[in-house]
């Protein structure tokens, strides 16, 4: 008979200690234990005795098998209805996975889930939401506001695991939305609900249920105010995706990101704009984030950034001033890896002779999207030596490339994505690293391979 016991885990890593410290003795994080019950676990199979049977014994787990001789099985994905949120899935949701959707709260996830079970539903299908935090009532009123009732659109406010286990039983739904894990508890354990070991026991149950049922299962998942998601890692590792929604809440553009996917690809990204009747899609995000480009500005140029394989056009822009106190300087970077920065301002005073020392530096991606490559590197220096030198760059260049400490610009990939799509948006002339071969009609390549030379160039115009 299995018996309870008191254990402390970490929330970090899942270490389990029997008694609580201030400090994890596995990974080091401070207050990270926290205490909960632990069922030990029946008769153990004893050391050894797998290694002595001269053959499988039964009960001892799955039998191992050649892994050419494994059937494969295809996991057909089943599109939501959303094009943006099937892109970032690689065609929608699989039958008896589980996705994680993390998330700041007023983003949207709620509403994003809701138009997804609405879509799918219209499709034929039946979708399930268990909503926590709201009564049917509520959820039934955004659910009207935003156009998606229909009769395969099912209801339940309910944060008790068994009762919604037997929900998802009558209903028999191909989707089910749980919002949010945090707020569910099972009676059989006594913590407090959203604690770590309701979670994880929610969540594998809600795991085993997928696998067992083949509906596909989303859950909303509260993030901490660092910005991870809450709760234990285990949470992340025992779902099939994990999907992240950011946006600001006074903004409307709203982004999609997979960070784990184990059906497809993961760094695709999805763009929402919030409106009034819920979420739109944005079908085309470069045109959308340079709408209100102001021309002639010193300091601002384009730069054709990649999440995953879709080609994005942003507007990179700088302000370079004298700083109140010459010995603090400051450097601010929104959209950008901000570690970065003093690295390519050495770079541009060293190389370029340009003393940025003394001045404040502010960087910025227009319209809240967060870039991080290395590409970004060449259009963030001329951004930087446009606004210093007072002259803006022609609104027709797009700037991308890499930058050494030596000041050499290298290639970086998906060089022909990124020019088609500049083309298309009527760009043309492109900054480039002198090694890209040749680019589409009607666009003029000014080939460098230093950052003097492109600062050159770009003046030059």
């Amino acid at each position: 008979m299995a018996r309870a016991r008191t254990v402390h885990r970490c929330e970090e890593c899942g270490a389990v200690t029997t008694r609580w410290a201030g400090r994890c003795p596995a990974c080091g994080a401070w207050n990270a234990l926290v205490e909960e019950i632990d069922l030990a676990s029946g008769p153990r199979r004893p050391a050894g005795a797998a290694a002595s049977a001269p053959g499988w014994v039964p009960g001892l787990g799955d039998r191992p098998v050649r892994m050419a001789e494994v059937e494969a099985q295809s996991a057909r994905a089943v599109p939501t209805g959303m094009a943006e949120l099937d892109r970032v899935l690689d065609g929608g949701l699989v039958p008896g996975s589980v996705s994680l959707v993390a998330g700041e709260p007023g983003t949207g996830k709620s509403t994003l889930l809701l138009q997804a079970a609405g879509a799918l539903a219209a499709s034929g299908r039946r979708a399930l939401v268990v909503s926590g935090e709201e009564s049917k009532a509520q959820v039934q009123a955004r659910a009207r506001r935003l156009g998606t009732l229909s009769e395969g659109l099912w209801v339940a406010s309910e944060t008790c695991l068994p009762d919604i286990l037997a929900a998802m039983a009558e209903v028999e739904p191909d989707l089910c939305v749980i919002d949010s894990i945090q707020t569910l508890h099972d009676p059989a354990l006594e913590s407090a609900p959203g604690s770590v070991a309701q979670v994880r026991h929610c969540a594998q149950r809600l795991v085993a249920t997928a696998k067992e049922t083949g509906a596909a299962v989303v859950m909303v998942g509260h993030v901490t105010k660092e910005g991870s998601i809450a709760g234990p890692r285990l949470l992340e590792h025992v779902v099939d995706t994990v999907l992240t929604f950011e946006g600001e809440r006074h903004q409307g553009l709203r982004l999609l990101r997979a960070v784990k996917h184990r059906f497809g690809p993961t760094g695709e990204l999805g763009l929402f704009e919030m409106a009034g009747a819920g979420l739109v899609e944005v079908a085309d995000p470069s045109a959308h984030l340079l709408g209100d480009r102001r021309p002639g500005i010193s300091g601002s140029l384009v730069l054709p950034a990649m999440e995953g394989g879709r080609p994005l056009l942003v507007e990179v822009q700088s302000l370079v001033m004298e700083a109140g106190n010459p010995a603090m300087a400051r450097r601010s970077a929104q959209g950008l890896e901000a570690g970065r920065i003093p690295m390519l301002l050495a770079v541009l005073e060293r190389r370029a002779e340009l003393k940025l020392s003394s001045m404040d530096v502010y960087v910025s991606v227009v319209g809240g999207v967060r870039v991080s490559e290395p590409a970004a590197d060449l259009a963030v220096l001329l951004s930087i030596a446009s606004a210093t030198r007072g002259g803006a760059v022609a609104d027709d260049t797009v700037v991308f490339g890499e930058v050494g400490l030596g000041g050499e610009v290298r290639q970086v990939v998906h060089t022909p994505r990124r020019l088609a799509e500049a083309q298309r948006l009527g760009f043309r002339r492109a900054v480039v690293p002198a090694s890209v071969s040749d680019g589409p009609p009607g666009l003029v390549l000014e080939k460098v391979t230093h950052l003097v030379e492109a600062i050159e160039r770009v003046a030059a115009h």
